[in-house]
């Protein structure tokens, strides 16, 4: 596992040093990150979290802070220009759900959700109950875990299911840099035409 002696793991999801170095060094960012990361770009997701703690005048998330902060503020601080994504409002909620379950089911510590499971199984579980989770965001999660943070349990690459293979390039979890963002965002391109193109085929089986 990459590591940097002073940030902790190494991340390149923000292509932002300051984003990225939060990602690296504060599980509950890296979590909203991913909570972030649909129907915008990668960068800018995985941005929102740094954007998210300055504004709240921090330089970590907290959920407990989060979780409790009035809804209305909270959704005036994601909308503040530039907005953390396109859908601030909504997306602001959803940033709020995850905090306060956390803070229910694992005292507001978001490591605790991979610190101590013994297999992939049973983590990809536990990421599917996150609010906002579903499969195949908890499956690119646990991915990225795997391949960027060495959270390893017995199993991970076969939970992760189509982003556990090494040498891929089809998620957050395969990004290292701006040569594996563009491949990734390749990918995500094909099959969106791919998917285009078979929703648009005539039905053969009449």
């Amino acid at each position: 596992m990459d590591k940097d002696k002073d940030t902790g793991v190494v991340i390149r999801l923000a292509q932002q040093p300051e984003a990225d170095e939060l990602l690296g060094r504060s599980p509950l960012a890296a979590l909203v990150g991913m909570l972030l990361d649909q129907q915008v770009p990668m960068e800018w997701a995985f941005s929102g979290p740094y954007t998210i703690a300055r504004r709240l005048g921090s330089d970590d998330l907290d959920a407990h802070a989060i979780a409790a902060y009035g809804p209305e503020a909270f959704a005036a601080l994601l909308s503040e220009k530039p907005a953390v994504h396109r859908y601030p409002g909504s997306m602001a909620k959803r940033v709020q759900q995850l905090c306060a379950y956390l803070v229910e089911h694992y005292e507001g510590d978001a490591a605790a959700v991979w610190a101590d499971v013994a297999t992939g199984a049973e983590l990809l579980g536990r990421l599917k109950a996150l609010p906002g989770f579903g499969e195949q965001k908890a499956q690119i999660f646990l991915a990225l875990l795997g391949k960027r943070f060495g959270v390893r349990p017995q199993g991970w690459r076969e939970a992760a299911g189509g982003y556990g293979p090494a040498n891929v390039y089809r998620s957050a979890a395969d990004i290292t840099g701006p040569e594996s963002l563009a491949k990734v965002r390749a990918h995500k391109q094909e099959a969106k035409a791919a998917a285009k193109a078979a929703k648009g085929a005539p039905d053969k089986r009449n």
